[in-house]
């Protein structure tokens, strides 16, 4: 019995039976959330710099700080059993804000006393 198929450019069909064939690529969704980590991240590092009275860590230090420091403030906000006031892109980034001054708090504790030693 030999199979009668058409096949077309992305397309295939057999017998009544049809199929769109579709290439595996990057999508919009496979990005989407590595760039809001990157941005949350930068802006949360840069700000955290700031009120710190810092000169940063660059803009790949300042990043990774921001994103530890979401890590950081989401344990410590469900440590104290609170939300942030606010919701969307705004309160991550605030988390992520409050969890990197502490962890550069930290980092600056740690520093002064590996120097003071």
């Amino acid at each position: 019995m030999r199979s009668e198929c058409r096949a077309r450019v992305g397309h295939v069909s057999c017998h009544g039976f049809s199929h769109t064939l579709h290439r595996e690529t990057v999508s919009e969704r496979n990005i989407m959330p590595i760039l809001t980590w990157i941005i949350v991240g930068l802006v949360a590092g840069v700000l955290a710099s700031l009120v710190m009275g810092g000169s940063g860590y660059g803009l790949i230090g300042d990043i990774i700080i921001g994103i530890i420091g979401a890590f950081v403030g989401g344990w410590l906000f469900r440590a104290l059993g609170t939300t942030s006031p606010f919701g969307g892109l705004g309160g991550v980034i605030f988390v992520a804000f409050i969890g990197a001054v502490v962890l550069l708090f930290l980092l600056r504790l740690v520093r002064g006393a590996r120097y003071r030693a």
